[in-house]
């Protein structure tokens, strides 16, 4: 937020009594017809942006309050009283007193009429990867100065005058393309058209070798607005530099615009291996991502990916199309997709290489056993009881809890709506409920955690579990394709369901694993198995790291007479 706006904004009392509120509204003109969708009430102290990019999930986020609202008209009143649930402050009657920036967002649902019967109201991804602060279309109110004095009482009145614009999508180039096709079996799941997409990223000499048929490597990641880490010219020299707080850097985005032009010079240099690389985008109603299987609430995206997509890129850019010349590769959700796809279609793909993967045993699901456990936010004894961390760096000093994470989730949408991590988690796992959104695996307040819930996740998401149950019938599709890497410092406690998969694997001997297991040294999230970088460097190789790895270790497994040399030029 710019200071020439602030000198704009309104400063006015405000009691937060019994009688006290604020008020929303919104003029027709952005919208004649009535609204669903979560609204939201942001509180900040900071003037350097708006409030609703100052939410986050650690000890530094601002206030929010949300209220679902439906078949809302323009012009209508909505109250926020004191009753709606927040984070980090659970009631707004507690608000300490003090200068604050107020802003209202209205994150947009749309209805869907489920093939299996449910009616169910759902944020629809709409170019920007399920973010409810940038989401094209949403409405919010501009920053409001405010003053919560408790001696006054008053009600804050918020119009919701700006509407988030368009994203644009991204052009074609000579080396990237971009293909996006409507699903025929997720728009029968959602009743509505769904597509699926994916960036290209064309092999050198790929005009000039027409007959040639190339492997396809498949990079799982969270929703990519374009090929990530890919630059055809140097670095920015005007480009302002930033500073990462996660890595205690300066100029990292330099580093970044660096590194891409780096892999730039490589993939089109003469030793490269020639692959088809691909990052797909498939987010759905409940994440950015769909976590790239088939789900009972998220909808069959593993078939769709699998039988839909993925021929058709081979078709279109000359792909091998053969499961022996594919393979996979991924870090965090793209780490649990990486070896999920690996584990459902072992006959599809030639190798999986997962970096920090999403949790892949649930005996370790971050720091809760969901088998054993009673309750996800705490730890309990005769006399005492302990929150459960959430995050931490690589000095083990914790910024979050997951009671917090929850909460903070609960107050951005109920019904496991809030487009973020546990919650997509918990859409991906579950059966589907009664009312037709997800059963939860613990009560989203309290964290009581329910087992009949916690088995359906065992018998058909726990990878580790299901590996060791089908070694006998998929084992030998399995060995030495397997390959996991993960920082033993990891800030959501991933390592931790690591070493558990690790010593179940190593423990299978008809046939033998085969595979690899690796950990960094205090490394971080994204650490993606190389030790000869520090993590802020490793995260952004993961193309040039796994593609000539895999293409090495594939000579072992292809089959006879399968073309290892036509695409190697």
């Amino acid at each position: 937020m710019k200071k020439a706006t602030l000198g704009l904004l309104l400063f006015l009392p405000l009691a937060l009594m019994a009688q006290s509120a604020f008020t929303v509204t919104f003029p027709a003109r952005l919208s004649e017809k009535p609204l669903d969708g979560r609204l939201l009430l942001i509180f900040a102290k900071d003037e350097g942006s708006e409030p609703r990019f100052q939410v986050r999930e650690d000890f530094k986020s601002a206030q929010i309050f949300g209220l679902d609202v439906e078949d809302w008209k323009p012009a209508e009143i909505r109250f926020f009283n004191g009753k709606e649930f927040g984070y980090p402050i659970q009631n707004l009657a507690d608000l300490p007193q003090g200068e604050y920036f107020v802003q209202a967002v209205l994150h947009k649902y749309e209805t869907f009429h489920r093939k299996d019967g449910h009616t169910v109201k759902m944020p629809m991804d709409r170019g920007e990867g399920q973010q409810w602060n940038l989401a094209p279309g949403n409405l919010f109110s501009k920053p409001l100065k405010i003053k919560v004095n408790v001696r006054l009482e008053s009600t804050i009145n918020l119009e919701l005058t700006e509407e988030i614009p368009p994203i644009p999508k991204p052009a074609d180039t000579k080396y990237i393309k971009h293909i996006e096709i409507q699903s025929k079996l997720l728009s029968e799941f959602w009743g509505r058209p769904m597509t699926l997409g994916a960036h290209v990223l064309l092999p050198e000499g790929w005009d000039e070798h027409p007959e040639v048929r190339y492997p396809l490597a498949i990079y799982h990641g969270h929703f990519p607005a374009d090929f990530d880490g890919f630059r055809t010219e140097p670095p920015d020299p005007d480009l302002k530099p930033d500073y990462s707080e996660r890595f205690k850097l300066h100029g990292y985005n330099r580093i970044v615009q660096q590194e891409a032009y780096d892999f730039y010079k490589m993939w089109t240099g003469p030793n490269f291996p020639r692959v088809l690389a691909i990052e797909i985008q498939h987010p759905c109603p409940f994440y950015d991502d769909s976590y790239a299987v088939n789900s009972a609430n998220v909808g069959p995206y593993g078939d769709a990916i699998m039988y839909e997509l993925i021929p058709e890129i081979e078709r279109r850019f000359r792909g091998i199309g053969e499961g022996w010349a594919r393979f996979t590769y991924g870090g965090s959700t793209g780490g649990w997709e990486a070896l999920a796809v690996q584990v459902f279609y072992p006959d599809e793909f030639n190798g999986c290489y997962a970096a920090c993967p999403d949790p892949i045993d649930f005996r370790a699901f971050t720091v809760v056993d969901l088998y054993s456990d009673t309750n996800a936010y705490y730890r309990e004894g005769d006399f005492a009881k302990i929150e459960r961390p959430g995050a931490r760096n690589y000095l083990g000093h914790v910024s979050t809890t997951l009671k917090n994470i929850n909460h903070l989730e609960l107050a951005l949408g109920t019904k496991t709506r809030s487009g973020q991590q546990f919650d997509i988690w918990e859409a991906v796992s579950s059966p589907v409920g009664k009312d037709g959104y997800p059963e939860r695996i613990w009560d989203k307040l309290t964290g009581e955690i329910n087992p009949k819930v916690a088995e359906y996740w065992k018998e058909n998401y726990d990878l580790s579990w299901i590996m060791k149950r089908d070694w006998a019938k998929n084992g030998s599709k399995w060995r030495g394709k397997i390959h996991i890497y993960c920082g033993d410092m990891d800030n959501f406690y991933l390592n931790n369901a690591v070493y558990l998969a690790e010593e179940m694997l190593r423990a299978q001997d008809n046939p033998p694993f085969d595979g690899e297991v690796d950990y960094g040294d205090r490394a971080e999230h994204c650490w993606n198995g190389d030790h000869s970088q520090p993590n802020a460097i490793s995260r952004l190789r993961y193309h040039r790291f796994f593609i000539p790895k895999w293409t090495e270790q594939v000579q072992k497994r292809a089959p006879k007479g399968a073309d290892l040399k036509g695409w190697r030029y």
